[in-house]
């Protein structure tokens, strides 16, 4: 079991690092390429943060852990809204952008709603996955045209931009890159193996370990990049940071992981942790519209909430 445990944790810190690693160098060269910040922060940075999500599903459905892919996915979107925002909010009310509660919201309502209607036959198929993954490409454009024709780019909705878009030299980017895809190779294989053995030595089902632990692991860095920002009082991470990571779980992660292969879903998914899901989705809208911000006692509901569900599932 010792090993079992290892194997996660290293598997969870090559992933994070990997994450960084890669985002760095995938944003140096787009950088070099000149594209824009606004384009960089809402493809490159979206897509690199959500890349553990992603290689852990695929890891899972190629070896036919399904419910581990699945569950990564679910308990990565419940973990973001219930577990990383209410205790961010905890610390320091979040303040809720216009463009959050008009667009990102809307998307991550229909892109919850069209995984329960995907997953309604126990199966996500390949067209099923292109469909989500082409609405998510759909919406990045609309978004992007969006904020060009306005000219105003909430700088606030793509952390640490800034910071990213640095000139380093290109090699140094290439290597960045190269260093980031190791890691979360490495780091997805070390996570899975371990996870799979130790719910087979602990008596959980897979569904279980992908829910809680491995969907726990994939949200750390947000957890953790969230809880300093609220402590700090700075604005970085936004709520719509966090919906748009959820966008990105159901209509990247599962959208690409299903076209590589079709995705079983197991009956008391569809009938709980799906339903979960897309509570949590609801209600937050109206915590967001009530003075345009989510406060303390917002953070105390989705965190008791929280809680209970994952006793529920033990």
């Amino acid at each position: 079991m010792l090993i079992d445990i290892s194997l996660i944790v290293i598997g969870l810190i090559l992933l994070i690092a990997g994450g960084e690693f890669l985002v760095k160098g995938a944003v140096g060269i787009s950088v070099k390429a000149k594209l824009s910040k606004l384009v960089i922060g809402m493809t490159v940075v979206s897509f690199g943060t959500s890349t553990p999500e992603l290689l852990v599903s695929l890891q899972s459905a190629s070896e036919g852990l399904p419910e581990i892919a699945i569950g990564n996915v679910i308990g990565s979107n419940i973990a973001n809204l219930a577990l990383v925002l209410g205790v961010t909010v905890l610390i320091f009310p979040m303040p809720v952008a216009r463009n959050t509660i008009k667009y990102d919201w809307p998307m991550m309502m229909l892109a919850s709603l069209l995984f329960f209607v995907f997953a309604y036959d126990l199966q996500i198929q390949r067209w099923e996955g292109l469909t989500l993954f082409l609405l998510l490409v759909i919406f990045i454009i609309f978004i992007i045209m969006k904020s060009r024709k306005s000219q105003v780019v909430e700088m606030d909705e793509i952390p640490g931009i800034e910071d990213l878009t640095q000139k380093i030299s290109v090699w140094k980017n290439i290597l960045y890159l190269l260093i980031g895809l190791l890691g979360l190779y490495f780091g997805s294989n070390w996570l899975i193996s371990g996870a799979k053995s130790l719910a087979l030595e602990v008596g959980l089902s897979n569904h279980v370990i992908g829910i809680t632990i491995v969907a726990f692991g994939t949200s750390v860095p947000e957890l953790a990049t969230s809880v300093v920002a609220a402590y700090k009082k700075e604005t970085d991470i936004s709520v719509g940071n966090l919906i748009g990571s959820n966008i990105f779980n159901i209509m990247a992660v599962l959208g690409l992981t299903a076209i590589v292969k079709p995705i079983g879903v197991e009956e008391n998914v569809l009938s709980w942790d799906i339903l979960w899901m897309i509570g949590f989705a609801l209600l937050l809208l109206p915590m967001m519209v009530f003075n345009r911000k989510v406060g303390r006692f917002s953070g105390f509901i989705l965190l008791g909430l929280y809680i209970f569900y994952i006793i529920s599932l033990f």
